[in-house]
């Protein structure tokens, strides 16, 4: 795309299904790269990475032809697969269907990557369901709390 530029930053929530704990600690560095490759392989640039054992955080810059949607749907996919393989649970690995995902300015670039870069930290205060309506509150979105990922 020629003589296209953009900085277009965003920060997506990914929820393994039913909110359960199943990213090990010390499987969260080898399924962070496998992330990565799978969104660079499709020319976004991965700026942050993390989460605790039922979510993950990635912020990327992403590439104007793609499809966030499609990426999303990539990243869980080629992730739960690796998990699967990985044996790194009895049983297959499902993320919960749909996710989060809101637009970051740079003037909060930093802001943000300290916030992901923090995840632990930050979850021994708050739980994730109570996190994900911070987040909806805060980009007022409009959202029905039945339906904010459910635990089926």
């Amino acid at each position: 795309m020629a003589n296209t530029y953009t900085q277009l930053l965003i920060h997506i929530i990914i929820v393994v299904k039913g909110r359960q704990n199943q990213i090990a600690k010390e499987n969260r560095g080898e399924l962070y790269k496998y992330i990565t490759g799978v969104i660079q392989s499709k020319k976004n640039k991965l700026l942050a990475i993390n989460g605790t054992q039922n979510h993950a955080h990635i912020l990327i810059g992403i590439n104007p032809s793609q499809s966030l949607s499609v990426l999303v749907k990539d990243i869980k996919l080629a992730s739960s697969d690796l998990i699967s393989k990985k044996n790194w649970l009895k049983g297959k690995f499902y993320w919960q269907e749909g996710f989060g995902a809101f637009s970051v300015s740079k003037s909060k670039l930093k802001d943000v990557i300290r916030y992901i870069e923090n995840q632990e930290i930050h979850h021994k205060k708050i739980s994730f369901k109570e996190e994900f309506i911070i987040f909806l509150k805060k980009y007022e979105v409009d959202y029905d709390e039945r339906y904010i990922f459910t635990d089926d």
